[in-house]
């Protein structure tokens, strides 16, 4: 049950209602659905629109996204487009012009594509607490909620370097099947290093260090991706749901990362 909604003007007005137990709104896209079915207690929010969070800063190859950011900012900015097909992937245009970045990184599984996408571009967060700012690799903040998030950082992949694909029921507001971002480097023909992110597989983003382990000194092809999906599959553990069958998943899972890595 809704009870208030602070709109504080600045950071420091936040962080402090955050910290004496309100909620925080962003775009409202995962909050508003569970208390509109009456699914919490009785809640304070935090509005976070007038705080000044939102926009995109790109200096070199270093990317910083604000947290109130949208989705569909994000999806329209050319200097990060290696995110546009990660964004296109998620929901529907309305709903891709409230969600933010920020918002993503706290959606359940097996939602939140653009987290898996963070995961495996080894993105941090900032958060601002009533201790001050801290940066926290995105994998360990996902799942928690102490402070506000304030921006994600990266660093942008090398040309050609990026995967992602998306198993889907339908195009739009659909949940992932499968989910697989990676970041694949490669020298003299074979694979150097790799960050590999499953979403759709389990109650939590899956950093597959499996997967990473099986690929790294060998050639990317068919062979070493089907060991790869095999070793991954000790990793996951899927459930079932309105999507698919916990079973299916498990079958999708090594033909949508041989998909994603070799792209076919």
């Amino acid at each position: 049950m809704l009870t208030e909604v602070h709109v504080p003007d600045d950071l420091s007005e936040a962080v402090r209602l955050v910290g004496g137990g309100a909620g925080v709104l962003s775009g409202g896209t995962s909050v508003m659905p569970r208390l509109n079915d009456h699914a919490s207690p009785p809640t304070e929010l935090v509005s976070l629109r007038r705080v000044g969070l939102a926009g995109v800063r790109v200096d070199g190859t270093t990317v910083r996204i604000g947290a109130t950011t949208t989705l569909a900012q994000v999806e329209h900015d050319d200097r990060i487009a290696f995110l546009s097909p990660v964004v296109r992937s998620i929901a529907s245009v309305p709903v891709r012009s409230l969600a933010t970045v920020g918002g993503n990184l706290f959606a359940r599984q097996p939602y939140g594509d653009l987290t898996v996408a963070l995961v495996a571009l080894d993105a941090r967060a900032s958060v601002a607490d009533a201790s001050g700012v801290r940066e926290e690799a995105v994998d360990t903040l996902v799942g928690q909620h102490h402070g506000v998030v304030t921006e994600v950082l990266l660093e942008a992949p090398a040309p050609g370097t990026f995967r992602y694909l998306k198993a889907t029921r339908r195009r739009f507001n659909s949940a992932s099947i499968v989910t697989v971002a990676a970041v694949v480097e490669q020298h003299d023909g074979v694979v150097s290093a790799v960050r590999v992110a499953l979403g759709g597989v389990g109650p939590q983003i899956v950093r597959a260090v499996a997967v990473e382990t099986a690929l790294v000194g060998r050639p990317l092809d068919e062979d070493a991706v089907a060991a790869a999906a095999q070793a991954g599959l000790g990793e996951l553990a899927p459930a079932d749901d309105a999507y698919a069958s916990a079973w299916y998943r498990a079958r999708v899972f090594p033909v949508h990362l041989r998909r994603a890595l070799l792209g076919r």
